[in-house]
């Protein structure tokens, strides 16, 4: 299920990750959404969601890393 905005996106990525990294989360996933559909492409049994969502937090994780807040800032 491909995001179309922000708003759409978890509460966990929407409430701890800034708004650059947001837009960098939704088009990794949307990106890996449609690059990951046959199971074959993807390692293990992960699921197209699963995975989709591996690949939007290593694009984040590039730019951006956890905090001892619990918050993401920028590295």
């Amino acid at each position: 299920m491909p995001y179309d905005r922000i708003s759409e996106l978890p509460g966990s990525v929407r409430d701890h990750v800034p708004k650059h990294a947001q837009e960098i989360y939704k088009e990794a996933f949307n990106n890996a959404w449609n690059e990951y559909k046959d199971p074959d492409d993807r390692r293990g049994d992960a699921s197209r969601e699963e995975t989709a969502h591996k690949v939007a937090w290593s694009a984040v994780k590039e730019k951006y890393e956890k905090g001892d807040d619990g918050d993401w800032h920028a590295k």
